[in-house]
């Protein structure tokens, strides 16, 4: 009955929350008022809040000083639950940019607030598109001095086992010469698991790791540094309260 009540006061905040906020991000956007670039930044961020706060979610995060203000980097974390979006695009205190699946774009209100902002859709039944969308991401990264946020696993863990990585991710900043983010997430599969529509109250972690470098490294170095990065993203959960086996 708890979880029933918190998801019923979860989404009526998120149908309140979510139309707002649209509505201020795509009409400051297209009517070119000055203050866009700063409506972008923070009604995301209280959009997220909103929704953490309507699902009794709390977020612990640790290793933020690893994060360089206006330093490109390319972030890659392990993803179990809508709730690791709404923490880190909540949360994060640099300017950022999410790639997501490009079903996202159809999405009522939040589609098009999302485009609004800057932030990149990826076709993954078209590798051509992918390409294109990651050619933009890199665009973004140079002008913005911006944050990349991706899940290489491509979705959802289901049962907490962290999946194998797609290698966009990591072609991205060898092409840019910009640091890998590992970050390590526990705790939101309990909260929102894949498949389920119930939104449990509860605590999550956030662990953000050192930057792996790729200066010196080349295409080549592709598959090292995708391992290498998949190792930190594991041991960042695993080190975790919550992780791997109650993540």
């Amino acid at each position: 009955m708890i979880r029933l009540l918190n998801t019923v006061r979860l989404y009526c905040v998120a149908a309140v929350s979510t139309v707002y906020h649209a509505v201020v991000i795509v009409g400051a956007t297209r009517l070119g008022l000055r203050n866009a670039a700063r409506i972008c930044y923070t009604a995301p961020r209280n959009w997220c809040v909103s929704l953490l706060w309507g699902g009794g979610v709390q977020v612990e995060f640790e290793g933020l000083e690893n994060l360089e203000p206006r330093r490109p980097a390319v972030m890659v974390s392990n993803h179990e639950s809508w709730y690791d979006v709404f923490a880190l695009a909540g949360l994060l205190p640099v300017d950022y940019r999410f790639v997501g699946k490009k079903e996202l774009e159809r999405v009522p209100f939040f589609g098009p607030a999302w485009i609004a902002c800057g932030h990149i859709p990826i076709d993954r039944s078209n590798r051509k598109a992918a390409i294109e969308s990651l050619r933009l991401a890199g665009e973004t990264i140079r002008r913005e001095q911006a944050i990349v946020v991706m899940f290489p696993e491509g979705t959802r863990s289901s049962d907490g086992r962290l999946l194998p990585f797609k290698k966009g991710a990591f072609m991205l900043a060898l092409d840019l010469g910009v640091p890998i983010i590992p970050v390590g997430i526990s705790g939101s599969r309990r909260l929102m698991p894949k498949g389920s529509f119930l939104v449990r109250p509860g605590r999550m972690r956030v662990r953000i790791g050192r930057p792996i470098e790729v200066e010196g490294r080349t295409v080549a170095d592709r598959d090292e540094l995708m391992t290498e990065a998949r190792e930190a993203v594991r041991q960042l959960r695993d080190a975790l309260p919550d992780g791997p086996a109650g993540a």
